[in-house]
């Protein structure tokens, strides 16, 4: 954890009852049907088969139950959605139709997920109702289940906060808020708007904030928003689970197709998630592999909701073996088929991998993780090894040989399979037939029946002649130059990124300084509502009436009209190619610039929500 200094407690035996491994049980300690919980809830969580909470749930049901803010510093996988779901299933009114908790996560997969975990735990319970809001779902679901009175409302901040403008989402009786992995929204950029719903919040509502990490921003949350909250610690042995195997290649970036297609020819796996760094890299790679034989798809924030989850069923019943995703399109998504991750892209933080690889190895199951290493990034893995505190096993790329082995067996084996047909009495009748007429031996006969299902020519692979370098090889998988304690939510620094390459262009969006909007409203609109991650969001400069903003070059004309409805600030962005002011006139963003405009995040305290309307900062005051 960071910070380790600034991270006592303000409640030792809070502490000491939560600083267990996550893994382990409870021996000593108290079950479920001794912590208070509503007999039905009780009863939805003994019937699918939990006896003792986990370190977090053992810390923090009790003191929810009793009404106290907390903030839980948790990893992902120590059960926290249960430590913050029974407590609230236990408190809530059932027969009230109005929205009584709020949870706020990151992206839309997450929301879903705690949707479901609600869903699971209030099963004995009638009439509680749990509504899922998040950006990309149509206004038109959501508004009903509004008007149908749901008591817990789980969503994305961008999403939330359309609803709280447009007057649809009433939090005048909200009874609980729970910020869920809280550090990964203010790295998402959605900083102004977690605070915005803060604000909005009645006095007496109980705040529970759960995060990975305790950065600068989420300790002045907490101080700030909170009232006299106990902290709660759970600190893992590891922070991968001991059930995957970790491994990792170095490979050359241009080989790493190569690479990667001899890996799923030797690997016997079940399926697979692949993970890349961007939007446009999910379509290319899972193309290219269905080129070459693989049933791949790609999942990203591009992708419309009803075709992610079509996708993701078509992995959980095996009609796809391989999902090439995004961290953020991946984020919540469990499915038991997944035997290995592919990091085909380094992560650029080690929570990242963290988040990648713990797809594979789920409830006890086994799993084997992958990562692809070019010979410049050594350092990312030194990185992630002294972070996880385990080595990562080398290997070695399966040699042309090995391919073509396995090849030759696995044509061996569909022979063996298609002797099991039942047609096959017809077939040799005309091939019998076929070898008198023509006096043609069978095995020839045999031979050329093989090459009409594959290609002589591609069905064994040969050795590539070795690549000169040239033109600084390999100098364009280099990525940002960043360690990973880097953890600003703007990315890595982008000064002369237009320059290198012509990654980014520059956007023209309708709203600026005159409509108070602050570049973490921008980065939160674009990366809930367009599915853009921080690293695809460049410069941000906003001038009086409008905002200049840098994102990736290869979006497309339908991409941007997409967008042109994305409210920021109750104003809808408009967004359009940016032509640029006249040629010669001074402060033109044309000829570099400077980065002044981006120091407006330098008065955030002066205006808005986060300066002026300190109410919450004093509920002590009232309770």
């Amino acid at each position: 954890m960071e910070n380790d200094q600034a991270d006592s407690a303000t409640n030792d035996s809070t502490n000491a009852a939560a600083e267990a491994a996550p893994e382990e049980k409870k021996s000593e300690g108290p079950t479920f049907a001794e912590m208070d919980l509503h007999p039905k809830v009780l009863d939805a969580v003994t019937s699918v088969g939990y006896e003792s909470p986990s370190a977090i749930q053992e810390a923090t049901i009790p003191l929810i139950l009793s009404g106290r803010d907390v903030v839980g510093l948790a990893q992902t996988g120590t059960g926290k959605t249960a430590a913050f779901a029974l407590p609230i299933l236990s408190l809530i009114d059932h027969d009230l139709r109005a929205p009584q908790a709020l949870v706020l996560a990151p992206t839309r997969e997450l929301a879903l997920q705690v949707a479901e975990a609600f869903v699971t735990y209030s099963s004995k319970l009638n009439g509680v109702n749990i509504l899922p809001i998040y950006g990309g779902q149509a206004y038109g679901i959501q508004l009903s289940g509004l008007r149908r009175g749901a008591q817990i409302i789980v969503g994305t901040p961008g999403r939330v906060i359309d609803h709280l403008e447009k007057g649809t989402l009433d939090l005048s009786g909200l009874r609980h808020l729970v910020l869920d992995e809280a550090d990964e929204m203010l790295t998402m950029g959605f900083q102004e708007d977690v605070e915005r719903v803060l604000e909005d919040t009645p006095e007496a509502t109980q705040v529970a904030l759960f995060s990975a990490t305790m950065p600068n921003g989420i300790r002045r949350i907490s101080q700030q928003y909170l009232t006299d909250p106990a902290e709660v610690k759970v600190k893992s042995k590891t922070a991968t689970a001991s059930t995957i195997e970790q491994r990792y290649v170095i490979v050359q970036h241009r080989d790493k197709l190569d690479a990667l297609t001899r890996v799923l020819e030797v690997e016997d796996f079940d399926a697979m998630i692949m993970f890349v760094r961007t939007k446009q890299a999910t379509e290319e790679l899972a193309e290219r592999l269905r080129a070459r034989g693989f049933s791949a798809a790609p999942i990203n924030g591009d992708i419309p909701q009803n075709l992610r989850e079509r996708t993701i069923d078509q992995l959980k019943d095996g009609r796809i073996d391989i999902l090439v995703a995004t961290d953020v399109a991946a984020r919540g998504l469990d499915v038991p088929r997944i035997s290995h991750v592919v990091n085909y892209d380094i992560p650029h933080d080690v929570e990242s991998y963290v988040h990648r690889i713990g797809r594979t190895g789920r409830a006890g199951r086994s799993g084997h993780a992958l990562l692809f290493v070019t010979p410049r990034e050594r350092r990312l893995l030194s990185q992630i090894e002294r972070a996880t505190r385990q080595s990562l096993q080398e290997i070695q790329l399966p040699s042309v040989d090995d391919v073509n082995e396995m090849r030759m067996t696995k044509f061996a084996e569909s022979i063996t399979e298609s002797l099991q047909d039942s047609n096959l009495a017809l077939f040799r009748r005309l091939v019998e037939q076929y070898a008198s007429e023509h006096s043609v031996p069978m095995e020839d006969i045999a031979a050329a029946l093989a090459t009409q299902s594959r290609n002589s020519d591609e069905f064994l692979m040969k050795e590539q002649p070795k690549q000169r370098r040239n033109d600084r090889g390999d100098r364009g998988d280099r990525g940002p130059r960043r360690d990973f304690d880097d953890r600003g939510d703007r990315g890595p620094r982008r000064d002369n990124r237009r320059d290198s390459g012509g990654n980014f262009s520059m956007y023209r969006i309708a709203v600026g300084k005159r409509s108070g909007v602050k570049p973490g409203s921008i980065m939160g609109a674009l990366a809930n509502e367009a599915g853009l991650k921080g690293s695809d969001i460049g410069r941000i400069q906003i001038r009086f009436d409008h905002t200049l903003v840098e994102l990736p070059s290869h979006l497309t004309s339908g991409d941007i009209d997409q967008m042109k409805d994305i409210v920021v600030s109750g104003q809808a962005i408009d967004i359009r190619p940016d032509a640029g002011p006249p040629s010669g006139r001074p402060g033109s963003h044309r000829s570099g610039g400077d980065r002044g405009d981006r120091g407006d995040r330098g008065d955030r305290g002066k205006g808005g929500f986060r300066g002026n309307n300190n109410r919450r900062g004093d509920r002590r005051n009232f309770r």
